[in-house]
């Protein structure tokens, strides 16, 4: 039941989580359209489509509810017993034989396993962009265009050296200087003469004004030294050739003039690399086929109900059949209690659950229970 419980729910989750997907995939598609009546023609099928969906998430969403509410019915359902009327039941065991017991047990109803198909999404279509296809190659591009360009060709120089007349052969008249000599004499200065000079002495005065000494002293002649150009040959003019005179120069001589050309420039390329459409964008259509699920759930064959059934009693019952019954039921793990030969409250509680788990009639202790059990009666 809870298996059954939890498809459903992945179900519903997968449901939703899908149609979340589909419509941002179609937003995406309609904002790659390229025209205005494209986009408007898209939008239109995208709203037949939205429309169509909705009403198969409606369906889904109505059987997803539907599953629901027969889980909780199943949950809700307890194996109850039906009432005699309905079954017909004896007041006492049919086809009884002397000497045995007898017991009104509960037998558990029956369920099947089916596994059913379900779908889970309609089939439908769905406008797939498969965008334009680039790829890089490689192309000439011009860089700058050819043309002509006027060229001037400088003019070409040598260099020469020749021998130039600065001045033509002619006569001068030529002045020739005096012609001097220094020559030394002495002349007197001032003659030999005579001077009166003041004495020197005892000075013996009578008054003021007496007692001089004046001696009169001889002072000779004084003489210079005086250098000075005397002519010897007074100046004289001639007439004389001048040669003619010459000077080295060297200049620029013209060989070729200047001149003007045309010259041809040729374009310029460069190789570049340029991403080139190869195919352009396409919108084709796809069909989506419908998604099925295969779900397994219980479906209930028939009712509980009670029945007579032989059970071992107290009449028929001893100690050395209970021991093996609680052997084999702690074997089995239902059992947990000691090996006493008594059939008390835990040896039922572990028998009970030993017949629910493989769908016996439960309620005594039954001698289909101790045949299933393999134990000896």
């Amino acid at each position: 039941m809870n298996y059954l419980k939890g498809s459903v729910y992945i179900a519903a989750i997968s449901l939703l989580m899908t149609g979340c997907a589909q419509k941002s995939s179609e937003v995406a598609e309609l904002t790659e359209c390229k025209t205005i009546k494209q986009c408007a023609e898209l939008a239109i099928e995208r709203k037949q489509e939205l429309q169509q969906k909705e009403k198969a998430l409606s369906a889904k969403e109505q059987e997803i509810q539907r599953l629901k509410e027969e889980i909780e019915k199943v949950k809700a359902e307890k194996p109850k017993a039906a009432p005699c009327k309905e079954y017909k039941c004896d007041l006492f065991p049919p086809n009884a034989k002397p000497g045995e017991c007898y017991a009104r047990v509960l037998t558990p109803p029956k369920y099947k396993t089916v596994t059913e198909r379900v779908l889970v999404k309609e089939a439908g279509e769905k406008l797939i962009t498969i965008p334009a296809k680039y790829e890089w190659v490689e192309e000439k591009v011009l860089v700058k265009e050819g043309g002509e360009k006027i060229v001037t060709i400088p003019p070409v120089y040598k260099t020469v050296t020749e021998r130039v007349m600065v001045k033509a052969p002619g006569k001068k008249l030529v002045t020739i200087p005096a012609v001097y000599k220094t020559v030394t004499e002495k002349v007197l200065v001032s003659p030999e003469h005579t001077e009166w000079k003041k004495g020197t002495g005892p000075i013996e005065k009578v008054n003021e004004i007496t007692g001089e000494i004046m001696c009169l002293v001889k002072v000779p002649a004084v003489y210079k030294t005086v250098t000075k150009r005397v002519m010897v040959k007074p100046p004289q003019t001639k007439e004389i050739e001048t040669p003619p005179v010459y000077k080295t120069i060297t200049k620029r001589v013209l060989v070729k003039p200047a001149q003007v050309k045309k010259i041809k420039i040729p374009p310029v390329y460069k190789t570049v690399r340029v991403k080139k459409m190869v195919e352009g964008p396409k919108v084709i259509k796809k069909t989506i086929p419908p998604v099925y699920k295969t779900i397994t759930k219980r479906i209930k064959v028939s009712e509980a109900k009670l029945v007579w059934k032989p059970i071992l009693c107290k009449t028929n019952m001893n100690p050395e059949v209970i021991r093996e019954l609680q052997r084999v039921l702690k074997a089995k793990g239902y059992y947990k209690g000691p090996i006493d030969g008594i059939y008390g409250p835990l040896t039922k509680a572990a028998l009970i659950k030993y017949q629910r788990a493989v769908g016996l009639p439960e309620g005594a202790l039954t001698i289909e229970s101790l045949k299933s059990l393999k134990v000896s009666y």
